[in-house]
């Protein structure tokens, strides 16, 4: 694994959780790789009258993630069948997370999760996970020191996701340890002496958004700035860990977590709040707010540590049609910067699949399901549109109309397959799946005849159908929970095997 050092003097400090990572030195397997055509029968299968081009871009979007799968190269380091990013032969880390997010839907088909796997077998003694990976020789684009060589830290949020769709309780124990030992890691690396965090325009994944001080390489060089996108995946990172370490009844590092989650919540809270705009900054290295709004800001829906009234006031940031309510929803920076870019420009405006559905997660959690659903159908409809147009996916998408950014890559499944699987599943057909519970909450905005079949989740095969005179029907052959949410009414449905 460290051939590549070898003539190199090493700097590291083991992490005692190394020991417990199962996936070094695991020895790699390959599988017959299915193509989309010989598993299309396992998927999800959804209906949506008179609305054909959506059903045609959910099929599509299989179709080419089906195209990208990999076995590991000999010699790569890399133990496990995986999907590519789909960028420019290598294994990125927040690619690969948010892909996984939609893809944990064809699991019966292809363990696309094992993805993953590529990524704790190169973990470093001290921690340290690449953010970017050669598939070809398993060599890492960055030096680990680099302020570019990782991030963002969301591979705990990924398999907890998982978890909550498959239930496989084994899978979070095994990879408990890998991601604790790079989350100490990157409290070790990437904080400053108050517990804040830092990236690079790389590390944090938006490249070239203009978030830093003039003097500044966006892309490369850290700014002495607390990057607040960073702070806040740390928080989501220990509550995730947490979390996985309950399930498990693994005691190991929870101490450490629970107190980080609380000191750095509480710096956060009273030092990158401004009052008068109601939004939260990146602070500079004099100590003063950046006052420039990004997507970035909204990382924190997601952490459980903005208080209610703060919420509210994020909400309207992304209501206001002078910042980020723009014809396509939502974009990475505030319509009111000067470098606002109308076809993008990457992360100064353009619209990212994967940055749109962390707003909704955000949201969901918050209570607002009103504005999620509002969001969703909006981005849906424009890539939808943009489908229809091109017969293909982008990178990103132009924030002032409904056409692909300006710098985007196509047939890109990739992160973008999120809009029409997990976009239209969870947010517009409004169906969320808890494996762990045994529940699926379906909350009905549409109207007209839609559904799901073949829904696979836990150990349950559910169909889901909304008929044109709003009744329902739903068959399983698992005893599951359905708690519909219609017209401001809720009603629990216990559900016994019928198929």
């Amino acid at each position: 694994m460290y051939e590549f050092y070898k003539n190199m003097e090493i700097t590291y400090v083991d992490s005692p959780y190394l020991t417990k990572n199962q996936f070094l030195n695991a020895e790699a397997h390959r599988v017959e790789l299915p193509t989309y055509q010989s598993v299309s029968h396992l998927l999800p299968r959804i209906y949506w009258s008179g609305h054909e081009a959506e059903v045609a871009c959910y099929n599509k979007a299989w179709e080419i993630a089906f195209s990208n799968l990999n076995n590991p190269e000999p010699g790569s380091g890399f133990v496990s069948p995986f999907i590519d990013t789909a960028f420019n032969g290598n294994l990125f880390m927040w690619d690969s997370s948010f892909i996984l997010m939609f893809a944990k839907y064809a699991s019966r088909a292809f363990d696309f999760q094992q993805t993953l796997d590529n990524f704790y077998s190169h973990q470093h003694k001290d921690g340290f996970i690449s953010r970017e990976i050669r598939e070809k020789d398993g060599a890492e684009v960055y030096a680990r020191l680099d302020p570019s060589s990782t991030g963002p830290a969301i591979l705990s949020w990924c398999e907890y996701e998982y978890y909550l769709y498959s239930g496989d309780k084994s899978r979070l124990k095994n990879v408990y340890y890998p991601l604790l030992a790079y989350h100490l890691w990157m409290k070790k690396n990437r904080t400053w002496r108050n517990g804040t965090y830092f990236l690079s325009g790389l590390g944090c994944g938006m490249d070239n958004s203009p978030r830093q001080e003039r003097d500044c390489n966006p892309r490369y060089e850290h700014g002495h700035m607390i990057w607040i996108d960073a702070c806040f995946q740390a928080l989501i990172d220990c509550d995730m860990l947490l979390k996985i370490a309950a399930i498990s009844g693994i005691d190991d590092g929870v101490a450490e977590l629970k107190s980080e989650k609380e000191t750095l919540g509480n710096f956060i809270n009273q030092n990158l709040w401004d009052e008068e705009t109601g939004f939260y900054y990146d602070m500079y290295r004099d100590n003063c707010l950046s006052g420039v709004k990004t997507i970035a800001s909204f990382w924190s829906l997601l952490t459980g540590i903005v208080p209610d009234e703060r919420v509210s006031r994020l909400v309207a940031h992304l209501e206001n049609e002078n910042e980020f309510k723009r014809p396509h929803r939502v974009p990475s920076l505030s319509y009111d910067h000067p470098l606002y870019h109308p076809e993008g420009d990457y992360w100064r405006g353009s619209v990212w699949a994967p940055t749109t559905y962390m707003v909704l997660r955000g949201l969901d959690r918050c209570g607002y399901s009103k504005e999620v659903y509002d969001i969703a159908l909006n981005t849906l409809e424009n890539v939808v549109k943009v489908f229809v147009e091109t017969g293909t996916f982008w990178e990103n998408y132009a924030p002032e109309k409904a056409a692909q950014g300006n710098l985007a890559k196509d047939n890109f499944v990739g992160w973008t397959g999120l809009v029409p699987i997990s976009i239209l599943i969870e947010y517009v057909f409004g169906i969320r799946c808890n494996a762990f519970e045994k529940t699926i909450e379906w909350n009905m905005y549409l109207d007209g005849e839609y559904g799901i079949d073949n829904l696979a989740f836990g150990e349950a095969n559910v169909s889901l159908k909304h008929n044109a005179d709003s009744t329902v029907d739903i068959k399983t052959d698992k005893q599951i929970t359905v708690k519909l949410i219609q017209n401001g009414e809720t009603e629990i449905r216990n559900c016994v095997p019928n198929i």
